[in-house]
């Protein structure tokens, strides 16, 4: 999955693509280089972002969407405003990523209305605003693993197929650095849903103070853990070194596989 904000603040490459153009130049990149979803953005949700209105965040992503009708991979919505969501879904969306874990009631009606959407779920202690100022859990893991089976049940009480729902246990959103490797190390413990894991730690200040520094480029380290992310059970990396991420996963396959596509002896 394809990071692509198109906003002017987003923690890692705000303003880079926040002209349409732009952004759209920078979705095809993405899906040279094998990203298999564009996940669109128009509202930065890093630590202590200020909410924007819906009308701000249409005229950010839905001209990009619009102009990636076609493009023959899947196309995701980052957005928990549900009027985003519907105008979204009028012009073609694929999936609907929803930060705040579809918790409101508007939500899960637009869930229930579009049944050929997918859903992915995050989990999220407080709201971007405050997500960051105390962080607290008895059990981070055991925690997140009860907020999706809440979730779930809810979304079957709607009648809402778990076939299209995806959970993502929010890295950054609301954790400490010690919470964020815990759920990494220990993401198999969540696949007991039976539900599809999307992670996306890329270029998050966590990998910053591994490294001992605040760099600008953490691409190898924002490979090398979604690289452990995968090996642990997700199934979607959320990223913004589309190339870099798919060589890697290309090697990783090959070796678990132990064959080389081509290879003829």
């Amino acid at each position: 999955m394809g990071v692509l904000n198109c906003t002017p603040d987003s923690f890692s490459d705000g303003g880079k693509f926040f002209n349409t153009e732009t952004a759209i130049e920078r979705a095809h990149q993405m899906i040279a280089e094998g990203a298999q979803i564009i996940d669109i953005g128009g509202e930065s949700t890093r630590p202590g972002a200020v909410a924007i209105s819906s009308a701000q965040e249409q005229d950010r992503v839905l001209p990009v969407i619009e102009a990636l009708q076609g493009c023959a991979v899947a196309l995701s919505l980052d957005s928990y405003q549900a009027s985003t969501m519907r105008a979204a879904l009028k012009v073609g969306i694929d999936l609907l990523n929803d930060i705040s874990g579809f918790v409101d009631q508007e939500h899960l009606q637009i869930a229930q209305e579009n049944e050929a959407v997918g859903l992915c779920v995050m989990h999220m202690q407080e709201n971007p605003l405050t997500m960051q100022l105390r962080p607290s859990y008895q059990d981070v893991v055991m925690e997140v693993n009860d907020f999706f089976k809440q979730r779930l049940a809810v979304l079957k009480s709607h009648a809402i197929a778990s076939e299209r729902v995806v959970l993502d246990p929010g890295i950054g959103f609301g954790k400490t650095p010690t919470h964020n490797l815990m759920l990494i190390n220990r993401l198999a413990d969540l696949l007991v849903h039976g539900q599809p894991l999307l992670l996306g730690i890329s270029r998050k200040s966590t990998l910053g103070l591994i490294l001992g520094s605040n760099q600008a480029d953490r691409t190898m380290a924002s490979v090398a853990a979604a690289m452990t992310a995968i090996e642990h059970g997700a199934r979607i990396v959320r990223v913004h070194d589309v190339g870099p991420t798919v060589e890697a996963i290309q090697v990783w396959s090959a070796i678990k596989t132990e064959r080389v596509d081509g290879y003829l002896y």
